[in-house]
Formats: C-alpha cells, structure tokens, sequence
C-alpha cells in the first residue's frame, strides 16, 4: 500500500510544546536494560526527549524544537497506546487540503451527517472522530490522543476530540475528519499533522483543482519517509477529465514512491438533502474499509506497518536531535571562550601595567616625590643607610597629609586602570557575541559597558588591598625595631612604599618615565625598604603584594565576566542530554529488532485489497 522511504525528521511537525505529563515518566526511574520491552524502551525515550532544549538561536534550533514536539506527540498520542493495544480499532485519518470535501466524504461513509460540511472556511474547527458504538469506550478513555479532551458536542476548541457514534460503520474501524492540512488558522493546520501522525492509515483527499498543491506533498513525502499506510482520493473530477487527471495523479504518485497507495476517483457530483454524497459515487471506496474492517489479518498488516515504519524511523530522527544539542553544548562553549578571552586580556593588562611602570607616573609620581622628598637625605641616602634610618622614619612620622595624599593617588590609578580595563573587556565581549550565530539573540545593551556598580566594587578593592599591604608589613616587621620604635605611621608609610614598589618594574629597574623623571626618587623608596627589611624581603614584599592584588582584580574581572557566563550556563544543555538520547534510541531500536516490528513490510497494496486500478465509478452530473 505504501512504501518505505530513507529515514528522516518528520515533515511539518507541528510547533506546539511536548506534553509530559501523560507518560507518567518520572526523572529518578531506573535506566533501562539491554533486555528492555519496546513499550519501556518507548518510555525511556519519551523521558529523554522532554528533557531536551534548544534555547540558542543556531540555525537547528527550530527545527530540533519542532521534531522534539513532534516525536513527543507521537509517542503520545499513538506508539505507546497502541503498543499497549495492537487490537484496538483501526484510525483511518482522513486529512486534506481546504475544501476538498472530507466531512462530506466522512458523513457519505457513516451514512450520518456526524460532521459538519459547508463553504465557509474552515469548516472543520475541531477534530471529530466517528467510530461503531462496540468501539466508543476505546475512545472515550482517552489513551490514543491523550491531550485532547473528549466531548459530545461540536466544539470550536481545536483541542477538543468530538466523539460520534455510526452503527453504519463496521466494528473495528473509525474517522477521524481532520481540520484542512493548509487551514489559514495555525491550530488548526499543526492539529492536522499531529492527528496524521497518529493515524494506522492515512485517507488524502484532494481534488481535480488542488492535487499538485505543495503542501500535500509535502505531508505525503513526511508519510512515505515513516513507512504510513496510505489510501488517496482524488474527488471532484468532472466527466470529461478523469482520464486525464487520474492519470496524472498515478503518474505523481509513481515518481514520488507511492504508487502501491490505492487511488481512488470519485466523479464530481450532487449531495442529497442530508449532504451526503450518493451511495454509488462513494461504493468502491465503502466497500474497500467494509473488506478491510472484517479481515482482522489485513487491520493487524496496517498496523504493524505503519507502526514499523514509525519505530524504523525514531533512530534516525534521535540522532539528528543529539546532533543539534551537540551544537548547542559547542556553540554556548565557543561564546563562553570569546568571554573568558575578553577577560583574560583585561587581567593581562593590569599585570602589565603593575610591570612596566606606566602606573608610577603622573598623580602617583608627583604625590611619591612629594612624600619622600628631594633633600639631600635621600641623595646621600645609599651611603649613610645606616646611620640615617631612623632620621628617615622620623621625616616619614612628620609628614601625614602627604601619606594620605600618596594612598588617594595610588587609589585613583588603580581604580582608573580596573574600569578601563573592565570597559574594554565587556565591549570585546560583546562585539564577540554579537558576530555568533546564537549570541546576539542573548545580549542586552547593558552588556556592552562595565557593571554599573563597578567603580564602587573597585574602590573597595583597592582600599582592601592597600590594607592587606599594611598588614603584610606588619607581618613581616612585627619584629623590627623600627615598627616597636615608630608605632603605626611607621608600618603606614612603609607600606606606601610597598605599593610604589609594586607600581614600579619588577626587578626594580627603571624604565621610559621613570628614568627621565622618577628614577632617583624611587631608588630612595627602594633603598628605604632595603635598609628596614633587607633587599630580598623587599623583594618579597613586593612579589606578595603583587600577587595579591592580582587575584583580587582576578575575582573582580571574572565577577564581570559572570554577567555573560550566567546567560550560556542558563542556556546551555544538560551535560548527558545528547548521551542520553542516543542510549534511549538505542534502546528502542534493540528493543524492535527482537520484537519483530523490523520485519513489517508494505502488505496493504492496491492489488491485495481487490483495488487494480484507480476507481472510477460513479454517477455523473
């Protein structure tokens, strides 16, 4: 009746969101076995699929999102329910484009009028299923379709499943009348392919003007590729182009793989005056389900098929799905680079700003030289250390005001240095997410600039740091004669020193500026130092200094950093989502092979149903 197509995604899955609730799946159930039932295998995958996210914008991003709904709906509404009753009635879908008469054709089969037919468009506004009373009760407890609500009554809720009873129709067979695949209203047209995926049989009606449409084909390709049991009627088709549009159609058909499908041809024609196509236009058609319903093997062909060719198909379709989470899992980790390389570039900047010097000009320089002084204490500084330290100290004890203006201008550099650097780091940043595929879609104005709590945060920093400065000397020194002699000014004016040698090249060497302007007066500092701690604890003084505001700029540049890490961490997918899903595929496709399902083949052919060529019967107008 059909054939089977090479694997792909589902076409024209419908954009609604997956439904977890109706699994009864929850996230502590035990991991399945290599010996999983197909229906447990099924479970695990559906449990697997809802976890799955594509919030970034890459190009597979949309697509990923509709087949997770899509698979999510079929497995819903139609693998595990009729897993669980591979006896239940046969659900012939009858969809189509607008107006090519299938409420018309349904009311026509049942013998009733159980759907509503009209011209205005669209007609069909929820789906109405029509089955033999001995088969409500199947329906009616809601396990095939679970997320539409059953009603006896027409509905405009798309969301609704009309339930109808027929004596007419025989036991073991139901319609379901579909809204219009093509249908302007967005319900109604993703309903339409989420009830043709849970179909046993699919029943296309097109007609004369509207056969070549696209978006049929488009579905009838979808259909192929999943191994559905097709039939097609072809309505509408005045006298003298029969032929000729019947042939056509079967020629399509042929070139698409889907010529075993049994093509039906009903004539264009009147309606009585209950609106139901005459019984002699609609016989053929009548007596192919009347056959079909009463031969219990050829039902269990058509759903062991189209089940087949669904299961066939998940594999596949899984896998494109890991893919696209695989993308996501890369692409948030390249965005995260590009940050984290905006920032490190930053934290560079300040090291190398403590390295060369640049600090150790203007406002710090002038205030260090107004601390220090020029006299000729510090001229003759080198020669007579020893004996003018503590005159030296005195001087510092003597001048406050300098001290306090040395640690503001130290303050201020630092504080200048952090917000440009942070500045530069956060455009880098963002100009970096702006030129990514999933970036844009992430960032905010705000974004492009530094926190705005910044320049507070950093002069916070700083004073933290100036004080973690004193502390060390206290450390080092508590010992000392000098800290015991000159009490605390002693520890505060040492420590500025500590930070100017910190500001200064690492080996304390000169460079640029400093030589031209400075160099004399922080070889004083250095010397100071020297004398009170002896070269290599001043060296270590230094170094622990150093070190110590970098990690500091470190936690503050990365806490900028966390601005946008936060957003790809919130965006980027479980660590074993895609693992997860290829072993739950696994699972389902292991799982298939032993049960069976592997071996279903197309068994519902034209030939087979006594269809051996398109019906053309009918009265004319």
């Amino acid at each position: 009746m059909t054939t089977h197509g090479d694997s792909a995604s589902p076409s024209g899955a419908p954009a609604v969101a997956a439904r977890t609730g109706s699994t009864g799946v929850g996230e502590d159930r035990p991991a399945a076995t290599g010996d999983d039932t197909l229906p447990d295998a099924l479970t695990s995958l559906r449990a697997a699929i809802g976890a799955a996210r594509f919030p970034l914008a890459l190009p597979s991003a949309e697509l990923a999102a509709r087949t997770v709904a899509a698979l999510a709906d079929q497995l819903d509404d139609y693998l595990l329910p009729r897993l669980a009753r591979l006896d239940a009635p046969l659900l012939v879908v009858v969809g189509g484009s607008t107006g090519a008469g299938k409420s018309t054709l349904v009311n026509s089969l049942v013998q009733a009028r159980v759907s509503a037919a009209g011209v205005l468009r669209p007609t069909t506004r929820s789906p109405v299923l029509v089955c033999n009373p001995a088969d409500s009760a199947w329906f009616r407890r809601g396990e095939l379709l679970p997320g539409l609500t059953r009603t006896n009554q027409p509905s405009d809720d798309p969301r609704t499943l009309h339930l109808v009873t027929a004596p007419a129709l025989p036991p073991g067979l139901a319609f379901l009348d579909a809204p219009d695949i093509d249908s302007v209203v967005d319900a109604n047209r993703a309903l339409a392919n989420q009830l043709l995926a849970a179909a046993d049989l699919w029943l296309f009606v097109t007609t004369a003007a509207r056969y070549a449409d696209a978006v049929p084909w488009e579905l009838l390709h979808g259909a192929r590729a999943r191994g559905a049991v097709l039939a097609l009627v072809l309505n509408r088709v005045p006298a003298e182009a029969t032929d000729e549009v019947a042939a056509h159609l079967a020629e399509m058909l042929a070139e698409q793989g889907l010529d075993a499908a049994p093509l039906f041809v009903l004539p264009e024609t009147w309606v009585d005056g209950q609106g139901l196509l005459p019984g002699r236009s609609t016989a053929p058609l009548a007596d192919w389900f009347a056959r079909l319903a009463a031969d219990a093997e050829a039902r269990s062909a058509v759903v062991r098929q189209t089940l087949g060719g669904a299961l066939a198909l998940l594999q596949p379709t899984v896998e494109s799905l890991a893919l696209a989470v695989d993308e996501q899992a890369a692409a948030a980790d390249a965005m995260d680079d590009r940050v984290r390389a905006a920032y490190r570039a930053a934290n560079r900047t300040v090291e190398q700003g403590l390295r060369d010097g640049r600090l150790l000009r203007g406002e710090v320089l002038a205030r260090w030289q107004e601390f220090i002084g020029t006299s000729d204490l510090f001229r003759t500084l080198e020669a007579r250390i020893g004996r003018l330290r503590d005159r030296v100290m005195a001087s510092f004890s003597r001048r406050p005001a300098p001290a306090v203006e040395l640690r503001d201008a130290i303050e201020s550099q630092l504080v200048t240095l952090l917000r440009g650097v942070a500045a530069e780091a956060a455009e880098h940043a963002y100009t970096g997410w702006k030129a990514h595929p999933a970036g844009a879609a992430l960032l905010e104005p705000d974004l492009a600039h530094h926190s705005a709590d910044l320049p507070q945060r950093a002069e916070r920093l700083v004073r933290d740091w100036q004080r973690g400065v004193l502390e060390l000397v206290r450390a080092e020194g508590g010992d000392r004669r000098f800290v015991a002699r000159t009490a605390a000014y002693a520890v505060n004016a040492t420590g500025l020193a500590v930070m100017i040698a910190v500001f200064a090249s690492t080996a304390f060497i000169p460079t640029g500026l400093e030589v031209a302007t400075g160099a004399g007066t922080t070889l004083a500092g250095q010397a100071v130092l020297q004398a009170i701690f002896g070269d290599q604890a001043v060296r270590a003084l230094a170094r622990k200094a150093r070190e110590d505001l970098l990690e500091r700029v470190t936690v503050l540049l990365d806490d900028e950093a966390s601005r946008y890490l936060a957003r790809t961490r919130q965006a980027r997918p479980a660590g074993r989502t895609a693992t997860a899903l290829r072993q739950a595929a696994e699972r389902v496709e292991a799982a298939r092979l032993r049960s069976g399902f592997a071996d279903a083949a197309p068994t519902l052919s034209a030939q087979k149903m006594g269809v051996d060529a398109p019906v053309t019967e009918g009265e004319r107008p």
